[in-house]
């Protein structure tokens, strides 16, 4: 008979080891597996890399001939089709584990529900559900995308308590501290891609790396930074070919709307992709921008641009998180707004709740998401 508390204790722990891999398993889902006996843990696993080990086969070959009867603790469903790797679900019957308690279904297509029914057809007793809500908070984006939707979207601005971003002249480094600096570190690190428009890259000249040396990536079981795809919106082609963003390690993409053949060789020449998509209003239509990085397999998009484009992103509905860095200081009246709005009366206002408010060194890191 399994003990309930137990058995909540070793999915925390097999969400704990899961969020391990929250930098670096990209694009696909971080997945924490916990093996247990006798009312012991005897073996635990996390998914590190896409093409390496999952989480399940880690925590087998740990465990080698002990799996046998014991209970497997996935956050995921265990798969059951043949990607980068060998099926898990194939494993843990091989390795005659007698149960199986998942956090959650795999909303992946190609198991949806068959890993689940080929552990059943095999004998093992399989329970669904435990921690369900943690587990699904860790793969928000790969969850939307495998149901055929767009990335996960989350827009990120620096602000004063005034709600301005920058002087009327563009200065605004730096409007936050260190340890609100090294939290955008983090939001990059997990992020498949950053998007940006070109009066940011012109204005600040900024590369969008992830840099290691600014946080202790160590501490989730990793000493490798995977950079994130940069995207620059730039309709006209405008991006100049010696910016950090196009020269610094990592994956470019420029995105424009209008034909400048010498402008897109200088660009491909170094090193940089660019695409074409159709213009929307006055800029790249970002339906199909989001559209292209879910077939690119991007899970969370986060968006680091001036007013205008965050702006944009806020009126046609195309974000889940908008986090604002306060700091506590005043620009001014005549300084940069937080986003482009342009609203008129009281209806229009976009509601929003407030998610989650922490203060990092002197500063509060605000997240609200859509009511």
């Amino acid at each position: 008979m399994s003990d309930p508390a137990f058995d909540q204790h070793c999915m925390i722990r097999a969400l704990q080891l899961a969020r391990q891999g929250l930098y670096t398993t990209d694009p696909n889902p971080r997945v924490g597996c916990v093996l247990a006996k006798g009312g012991q843990i005897i073996a635990e696993g996390f998914h590190a890399r896409a093409g390496e080990p999952h989480a399940e086969r880690h925590a087998l070959t740990t465990a080698g001939a002990e799996a046998r009867g014991a209970t497997a603790y996935v956050t995921l469903e265990p798969c059951s089709h043949t990607g980068r790797t060998g099926p898990c679900a194939d494993a843990l019957i091989k390795a005659g584990v007698a149960r199986v308690v998942a956090a959650m279904e795999d909303p992946n297509p190609q198991v949806a529900g068959n890993g689940f029914g080929k552990l059943r057809a095999a004998g093992i007793q399989v329970e669904v559900g435990l921690q369900e809500s943690e587990a699904r908070a860790l793969n928000p984006g790969f969850i939307r995308r495998m149901r055929g939707e767009r990335p996960w979207v989350r827009i990120k601005v620096a602000a004063s308590v005034d709600g301005r971003t920058a002087m009327a002249s563009g200065e605004s480094q730096w409007i936050t501290g260190p340890q609100a600096r090294e939290d955008v570190q983090r939001l990059r690190a997990r992020s498949s891609a950053v998007i940006t428009g070109i009066g940011t890259v012109l204005a600040d000249r900024p590369s969008y790396t992830v840099r290691a040396d600014q946080w202790r990536l160590g501490e989730y079981g990793s000493d490798q930074v995977r950079q994130p795809l940069r995207v620059i919106l730039d309709r006209r082609l405008r991006t100049p070919v010696d910016v950090p963003v196009v020269t610094t390690a990592g994956p470019c993409l420029v995105v424009g709307g209008e034909a400048h053949p010498e402008r897109q060789r200088a660009l491909e020449a170094a090193g940089a992709e660019v695409m074409h998509l159709p213009s929307s209003g006055s800029g790249v239509d970002l339906k199909a921008l989001l559209a292209d990085l879910s077939r690119r397999e991007c899970n969370e998009i986060l968006v680091e641009c001036g007013a205008t484009l965050a702006g944009a992103f806020v009126r046609e509905a195309l974000f889940d998180e908008l986090i604002v860095y306060m700091a506590p200081a005043l620009l001014g009246t005549d300084a940069r707004g937080l986003l482009s709005l342009p609203l008129v009366r009281m209806a229009e206002k976009v509601s929003l709740r407030w998610a989650d408010v922490r203060q990092l060194g002197n500063d509060l890191r605000l997240t609200l998401v859509p009511e």
